[in-house]
């Protein structure tokens, strides 16, 4: 059985005791958390699709720890100009296991 869960914005397709890397979620670590848009259901063969959610469905989801990405350069250059710039940026994840589906 699995579903696609439309978690803060991405749409992922998730699994009971799946782990998962998502947008950070606003939660101590341990704390469960439920997501109700839940898009499609595969039980088996049996496919549910929401129009735009699947009613009753939902996915209960742990925190299991907060982290980071690696960290990516961006830089802006105009030739013959003297300007140059340079921003990094890490992005703040949240590490997430698939607990239970209700469908």
């Amino acid at each position: 059985m699995y579903v696609i869960v439309d978690i803060q914005g991405q749409q992922m397709k998730v699994e009971k005791d799946q782990t998962l890397f998502v947008h950070r979620i606003n939660a101590e670590n341990g704390s469960q958390v439920e997501f109700d848009k839940v898009l499609l259901v595969d039980n088996d063969g049996a496919v549910t699709v929401g129009a735009p959610t699947v009613e009753g469905a939902k996915v209960v989801l742990e925190v299991v720890s907060q982290a980071k990405g690696d960290k990516v350069l961006v830089f802006h250059k105009k030739r013959r100009k003297g300007h140059r710039k340079l921003n990094g940026h890490r992005q703040q994840f949240s590490e997430v296991i698939v607990k239970e589906i209700i469908a």
